[in-house]
């Protein structure tokens, strides 16, 4: 097979229990164990390990490596959930003020923090019989520097209280990172100084902080592209953007940015005549800018299949394409053609797509809601998994709802032993930790009972779970990003490594970013490397910085 180019995309062959609360204490407890017990395995990294050659480790990773699971969770930057963890190479309680000191609109240092626009929790919630509303005037003024989240009384925010959102989208985060400085969040975004919250119980109360104490934490580890979930989707599976042909003749003509200047990879956006002069006045508002100049989609538009946006459940092939938000089907390569290409066993299971296909993706009917995100479903966009294609039958499959395997299927699967050699996971809508619509806990607990469920399968022994968040969701980051192509890298997020052979109790200072995943699948199965992986490489040597991982760094083996 080979690849042509076209507007910079690949065209491609076609290819043919117990109680919970008992539970969360054990599962907490054990990782303190755990946690404990790996201090003593921690060098265990032998001498051999750095005289490998690249040979070496293909066949290790052949022989030691099955299954590969991939769970990918919601919209945190690394300081937000990882800040101080232990090991971390620069952590948030020793940096200096130039460090993470916010900058408005015309480059001046803010005296202090603005407001938390909307409110903190805008929204009366009851969380453990606890009334919780924190709105713009109810916490005292801020000084311009982190801070760690607290309630109107000065407690720590619970990690079950659910936050406004914050904007995390493609131009403006570029302008927030300001070339590395990290200094223009507060400027650039919609929320005043929630961009510059963390929360500061973690230690305590994290699950997924005791499983990374016990296994691998990745603390430079970026975000693949900037902005927001749609376009990190994207590039998790195919490590480029969509691409609309003609767009300037489509519906969706109105949604093309508007940019300063004649370059159509420039980043500075017209703003919205009802944007504040100051970040200490109001926000900043940009005007629509779902694709660029040059029609690539950057910024959240929806699949042109179902679930979609005012589809017939019964034609899906009906979705609304005259609806300027629905994308038209994609056609270049992925991952996942990759995979199939090679005869690799893979599929992506996504919580509530059942329910969404039913036109339930947030009913009420259901005792646990699983609001649906459809822009969250990176494959439904491509032609090659339309609906009535056997790829589509066959990979993109119903992660079910909740927490156990009665209703959620991809657990089912793990106990029952049906998972393909590669498993994407995507929680459902409010257990994927996105601020706005889901809060850390429930996220928290639920990911911790996935990775239980998979440590606990007959492929343990022969597994690597990659746990990361698509990206930063708007929260601040002070580590400067790589300098990339176009698309990014973007901001700092977490991302863990669990798996027997990981590296225990360890803190991998490695530079990765989401394509690293890509870069591990195409090492293990030797697969077609992806043009936008090649980009993305070629621009970071163009650029003089170290190469990035493809997650090797973070195994070990004896």
């Amino acid at each position: 097979m080979s690849d042509n180019s076209k507007n910079g995309h690949e065209t491609i062959e076609e290819t043919t229990t117990n109680h919970p609360k008992d539970m969360d204490r054990r599962l907490l407890l054990g990782g303190l164990a755990a946690a404990t017990a790996s201090m003593a395995i921690k060098a265990e990294s032998k001498p051999s390990d750095k005289s490998r050659t690249s040979s070496d480790i293909d066949r290790l990773l052949k022989e030691n490596i099955e299954n590969i699971v991939v769970i990918y969770a919601e919209n945190r930057s690394f300081n937000n959930l990882f800040g101080d963890f232990p090991g971390v190479k620069s952590p948030l309680s020793a940096l200096p003020p130039t460090a993470f000191q916010q900058r408005d609109r015309d480059g001046s240092l803010l005296p202090y923090l603005p407001p938390i626009w909307g409110g903190l929790v805008p929204d009366t919630q009851i969380v453990e019989h606890q009334h919780f509303h924190i709105g713009e005037k109810d916490l005292p003024r801020l000084p311009n520097a982190p801070f760690a989240l607290r309630t109107a009384n000065g407690d720590p925010l619970p990690a079950g209280v659910v936050t406004r959102d914050l904007v995390h989208a493609f131009y403006n985060n570029q302008l927030q990172i300001n070339q590395g400085r990290n200094d223009g969040f507060v400027a650039w975004g919609d929320s005043g100084a929630l961009v510059m919250g963390y929360y500061s119980d973690m230690p305590v109360n994290l699950r997924l902080w005791q499983i990374a104490k016990e296994y691998t934490l990745c603390d430079n580890f970026f975000m693949g592209a900037f902005g927001g979930s749609f376009l990190n989707h994207q590039y998790l599976i195919a490590a480029q953007p969509p691409f609309y042909p003609y767009a300037n003749r489509s519906p969706s003509a109105g949604l093309i940015a508007q940019i300063e200047g004649n370059d159509p990879s420039g980043i500075r956006l017209k703003l919205k005549s009802s944007t504040a002069k100051t970040a200490l006045e109001g926000p900043a508002y940009f005007v629509d800018s779902c694709l660029t100049p040059d029609f690539y989609a950057v910024n959240t538009m929806l699949p042109p299949y179902a679930p979609s946006l005012n589809f017939d459940p019964e034609h899906p092939e009906k979705v609304a394409t005259q609806n300027p938000l629905v994308l038209v089907p994609q056609h270049h390569a992925t991952i996942g053609d990759r995979l199939t290409q090679k005869a690799i066993n893979w599929a992506w299971y996504a919580g509530g797509w059942d329910a969404a296909l039913k036109g339930k993706e947030d009913n009420s009917d259901f005792p646990q809601r699983p609001n649906f995100q459809f822009h969250h479903q990176p494959f439904n966009y491509f032609s090659n998994f339309a609906p009535d294609t056997e790829q589509r039958s066959l990979k993109l499959r119903d992660g079910g709802i909740g927490d156990t395997a009665r209703s959620n299927k991809f657990i089912a699967d793990i106990e029952a032993d049906r998972l393909p050699q590669v498993a994407f996971y995507k929680p459902q809508g409010n257990l994927n930790m996105h601020a706005g619509y889901s809060d850390i806990e429930s996220g928290d607990r639920h990911i911790a009972k996935i990775i239980e469920a998979l440590k606990a399968s007959p492929r343990w022994d022969k597994m690597v779970i990659i746990l990361t968040f698509d990206e930063n969701g708007g929260w601040w980051d002070h580590v400067a990003p790589p300098k990339g192509d176009r698309w990014g890298p973007g901001s700092r997020i977490p991302a863990l490594i669990i798996s027997p052979h990981a590296k225990k109790g360890t803190v991998d200072h490695t530079l990765y970013d989401t394509g690293s995943i890509i870069r591990f699948l195409t090492r293990r199965f030797d697969l077609v490397p992806l043009t936008g992986i090649a980009t993305r490489e070629q621009a970071i040597k163009k650029a003089g910085g170290p190469p990035l991982g493809d997650l090797t760094q973070a195994l070990v083996f004896s």
